[in-house]
């Protein structure tokens, strides 16, 4: 079998198509059994976040997942071509490594992306498709994040996606410790950006979710209270930021919603961030007058901050990484002759019992014991040396020579000249 990866990302395609190749966590399992047993692949595992959509693979054909991931999300194969990435196994191990160690995110040497890893793969051995290769593959992804992050300083000075989110809301209004702010989704990334407003006492923190306790739990970490998202239109007017980031498939704020609430607030600006893929606010919010919504790509200008120190330690990362691909594609060469050293041992075991049912058999018929055990030694020297022998018997010019050198390898022999 062998391995590869697929997938597009913040570098190759804009958030208008990973929205559309994106699988929220619910539709994990189905999508993990769906590309399975299609038999586009033997062994598979699916990384998407609000920046990538990647599938590694194992067996299989690379043309057969293409297809599968455009079937899966009702889009022509041609549509999602051009934004697509393919790689095969040392450059697969290589991209999978350096997403790891934060070296391929949009905030250079992040950390969030290791966790997001995690739960693919503990997604994918929930759904039965994690197998030998893939967890050889990501096992030595975490290792070697680990390796980075102890030896470099690649995450140094890095702004995270979360404490920008603040530094964008402070570029529209003057403190945050006069605004209310209100999230929408109760998910990793609203916790970890709610946590970094908080830090800056806004006046008010609201939480709105489709499940009423989960949004209560989160809302309770920082004083705040919680709401469903069925009283968004009534509550909005209310709010001077606005952060969101559901798993909903279509957009749940849309425009009239908006206008309705910048009219009730007498055109007081409204901050929104949509930090959800696929899009919770409608693109036409954007246009409002007095609406301020950036999406995930247009964090990249915030994150900048301390990127050149951070790159001459990506350096070092890099250097780290090439030796652990390297170590990567070894491990792989030697899983290519698995199947050769069970068939070789099962040969082996073959004729060992052969000649060991001969030597029973004469010695139930008394033959010596002495006699029998030196039958058998004969025996089994005879046929396990009849393979090498016969093909240092055969062969002519360099195929005899190669021969020659295998055999003097493999058995450590250095006869005399």
């Amino acid at each position: 079998m062998h391995l590869f990866a697929l997938g597009l990302n913040h570098h190759t395609a804009p958030l208008s198509i990973r929205e559309k190749l994106a699988f929220p966590a619910e539709v994990l399992p189905k999508a993990l059994d769906s590309l399975v047993s299609s038999h586009a692949a033997r062994e598979a595992a699916i990384v998407s976040t609000c920046n990538r959509t990647e599938i590694y693979c194992t067996g299989g054909d690379p043309q057969a997942a293409l297809s599968w991931l455009a079937k899966f999300h009702g889009l022509a194969l041609a549509e999602m071509q051009p934004y697509l990435y393919q790689l095969d196994e040392a450059n697969a191990a290589r991209h999978a490594f350096r997403v790891a160690s934060g070296l391929d995110s949009m905030v250079l040497g992040e950390t969030q992306i290791l966790g997001q890893l995690k739960d693919a793969v503990r997604s994918a051995e929930h759904a039965g498709t994690m197998g030998t290769l893939l967890n050889g593959l990501f096992q030595r992804t975490f290792a070697v994040a680990k390796e980075v992050r102890s030896n470099t300083a690649v995450g140094a000075s890095s702004v995270s996606m979360s404490a920008a989110a603040v530094k964008l809301a402070e570029q529209i209004f003057p403190t945050i410790g006069e605004l209310n702010i209100l999230f929408v989704g109760a998910g990793e990334m609203i916790e970890l950006v709610a946590t970094h407003f908080a830090a800056r006492n806004p006046s008010c923190i609201t939480v709105a979710n489709r499940t009423l306790e989960r949004g209560q739990r989160l809302a309770e970490q920082f004083g705040g209270n919680a709401v469903t998202l069925a009283e968004l239109p009534d509550i909005l007017p209310r709010y001077d930021v606005l952060v969101t980031s559901t798993a909903s498939q279509l957009p749940i704020i849309g425009k009239g919603m908006v206008e309705r609430a910048i009219k009730a607030r007498r055109h007081r600006p409204i901050f929104m961030l949509d930090l959800a893929v696929p899009r919770d606010i409608e693109v036409e919010v954007g246009k409002l007058a007095d609406v301020f919504l950036y999406s995930v790509d247009d964090i990249a200008s915030v994150v900048e901050v301390g990127k050149e120190a951070r790159q001459s330690a990506a350096a070092e990362a890099e250097t780290i990484i090439q030796a652990r691909v390297c170590e990567f594609s070894d491990w792989l060469k030697k899983r290519e002759a698995v199947p050769l050293i069970r068939a070789l041992r099962d040969d082996a075991d073959r004729l060992r019992r052969a000649a060991l049912d001969a030597a029973l058999k004469q010695l139930a018929r008394g033959e010596a014991p002495e006699r029998v055990l030196e039958t058998l030694s004969v025996q089994l020297t005879n046929k396990l040396m009849h393979p090498p022998t016969r093909a240092l018997s055969s062969g002519r010019g360099a195929e005899h020579d190669a021969q020659v050198e295998a055999v003097a390898r493999l058995y450590r022999l250095h006869p005399e000249s």
